[in-house]
């Protein structure tokens, strides 16, 4: 077995996995654990004065989390799926013959935390009080060859937890493992999503999927990413929205459709981005804006009770109150009151000015949308703690919208903006294919002017169109953000099981030819690689003695039949 790289606890765990085997004791079996019980059901329904038949013999399997060996008696700590129970080995339970190894020699020796086993026994309370599973036989089920980071807790205090994040984002698996109130929130994430499905499917919408891979990526203004079928010989898009799918089911017949759908831009990274996203979409016939807000608003109120039996929800050291109905502000209105200056009629080159005069960064590919858009969101969006509708959007920041029934140069579009962000989207949706065409258009402008998030024009799309859409309120909101703000995240990456991550920084390829080259042996140079030693400057500062000790004791153990070297040849080695 090679074990070049390995830290002394790996090989340590190694050398127990071969003994299992000698033992002839399968370290990975096959076969169906049956487990009729979890750790949490025990300790709920466990009772003194009458115990539940079920608890009078049980069979459980998880991971070992912690052990206190003493002689012929020892407490483990099994954590299962639910949660976790102290566990009890007496040797003579556990081996009832002559044959004590099972004890002795697998449980004392070759088992380490984080091996999974499957236990069978009865439920009881020790002179301590705690409740825990007396175990009359135990079979291994999983070696685990990388010890697990240790966390230690007491009293029901946590010392030593992990906290590094890099680790727990790129490792999610082992931060699952020693935290597991991490799962809490991916729970909740689940919760939300089937709370927010029921809502839809009462109202008789129907659920529906659409392609990932595009032609053209539409529905949104972001930058997209792009492969190539070889078989078709076209370029394809990763989907930056549904969108304009749903709405060609809307033009189909449907009176309502939503996808939950994982959506993915080409955009940097932050605490409230990743490249990929979860997004829910719903589209409803005959239907406008101004009833989607009150949709919105009872959907969101909805599943903060489903998740905290409440409409007040804790998000960082504010207390957010979903509770029904949610303030109502025009986005002209809000930078009037914010910056103090009425946008309303102004030209490109005035909106410029303004951004100048406010000191919003700005550059010349940003059309008048933009412009409008980086006017609120450096002045006024972080004002909006509350949940607020943000209603009444200029057309320019809006290719996909009706034209305001009243307001000349405005759309009806809404933003639900919470903590500052915003968390939901919503049109009453343009179904004119003339003026879309022209929308379009406008947007290939803004392309051509450098915008690479300017809006492809959608053929198909404009055809569906023409064929006739009713008139249709549609909504996008990120399921990513939500659960953010409904489970007190600060981070995407926190509720996003395996996050986007840098690529991890891999250690400098080296091998023995780098000894053999500083003219140490080649059958030495393998041995100082094989035990060890990956660097020059590691054997340049490694002590003598000790250097010698190690390669005659890996001539012997291994029975290489080599002649050992002399202290001072290995003297020799170091010094270069």
């Amino acid at each position: 077995m090679d074990y070049i790289g390995l830290s002394d606890l790996e090989i340590q765990r190694r050398e127990s996995l071969k003994e299992l085997r000698n033992l002839g004791i399968d370290p990975y079996p096959a076969a169906e654990y049956h487990v009729d019980i979890y750790s949490t059901d025990i300790l709920e329904t466990f009772s003194d004065e009458n115990m539940p038949e079920n608890l009078k013999s049980v069979s459980l399997a998880g991971r070992i989390m912690s052990r206190r060996i003493m002689g012929n008696a020892s407490f483990a700590e099994l954590q299962d799926s639910k949660g976790r129970i102290q566990l009890y080995f007496k040797r003579d339970d556990v081996c009832p013959g002559e044959d004590k190894t099972m004890y002795n020699v697998v449980f004392k020796r070759l088992l380490d935390i984080g091996d999974i086993i499957g236990v069978k026994g009865y439920a009881f309370r020790t002179q301590m009080g705690e409740i825990s599973v007396h175990v009359k036989e135990f079979t291994v089920l999983t070696k685990s060859l990388r010890p697990l980071p240790i966390v230690k807790e007491k009293d029901g205090h946590v010392f030593d937890a992990v906290t590094d994040l890099e680790m727990r984002y790129r490792q999610r698996y082992v931060d699952l493992i020693i935290n597991p109130h991490v799962k809490d929130v991916f729970v909740k994430r689940t919760k939300i999503v089937n709370t927010m499905r029921e809502f839809f499917n009462s109202k008789g919408y129907l659920e529906v999927e659409t392609p990932i891979l595009q032609p053209i990526p539409g529905g949104a203004a972001a930058r997209p990413f792009v492969t190539h079928h070889n078989a078709l010989n076209i370029p394809l898009y990763l989907r930056i929205a549904n969108e304009l799918y749903l709405k060609k089911l809307i033009v189909g017949g449907f009176d309502g459709v939503y996808e939950f759908a994982k959506d993915f831009r080409n955009e940097g990274m932050d605490r409230t981005h990743n490249p990929e996203f979860t997004v829910l979409e719903i589209y409803v016939a005959y239907k406008d804006y101004k009833w989607m807000m009150e949709f919105t608003e009872e959907m969101v109120e909805r599943v903060a009770i489903a998740l905290h039996g409440t409409t007040k929800v804790q998000l960082g050291d504010r207390i957010i109150d979903y509770k029904t109905p949610f303030a109502r502000v025009s986005m002209y209105d809000a930078i009037k009151k914010y910056t103090g200056y009425d946008i309303a009629g102004k030209s490109e080159d005035e909106l410029r000015q303004i951004c100048k005069e406010l000191d919003i960064e700005i550059d010349d590919t940003m059309g008048k949308g933009k412009l409008i858009d980086a006017i609120f969101g450096e002045k006024c969006e972080d004002h909006f703690i509350q949940p607020t509708f943000i209603t009444d959007y200029p057309i320019e920041m809006s290719p996909l919208t009706k034209k305001h029934r009243s307001i000349p140069g405005l759309t009806e579009r809404f933003e639900l903006i919470v903590n500052g962000k915003e968390l939901a989207n919503s049109y009453s949706e343009l179904n004119d294919p003339i003026d879309q065409k022209e929308r379009f258009e406008d947007q290939l402008k803004l392309s051509e002017k450098g915008d690479d998030e300017a809006m492809f024009i959608d053929r198909d799309f404009l055809r569906a169109l023409e064929y006739g859409m009713p008139p249709t309120a549609g909504m996008g909101i990120g399921i990513d953000r939500l659960t953010m703000f409904m489970t007190n995240s600060p981070s995407i990456q926190d509720v996003l099981f395996f996050p986007q991550m840098k690529p991890e920084k891999k250690a400098e390829i080296f091998n023995e030819s780098v000894f053999v080259e500083k003219g140490i042996p080649e059958e030495w140079a393998k041995i100082l690689y094989k035990s060890g030693f990956t660097s020059l400057a590691q054997l340049k500062e490694a002590n003598v003695g000790k250097l010698h000790q190690i390669l005659c004791g890996w001539n012997k153990k291994h029975k290489l039949g080599l002649q050992n070297p002399t202290p001072e040849q290995v003297k020799e080695w170091t010094n270069f």
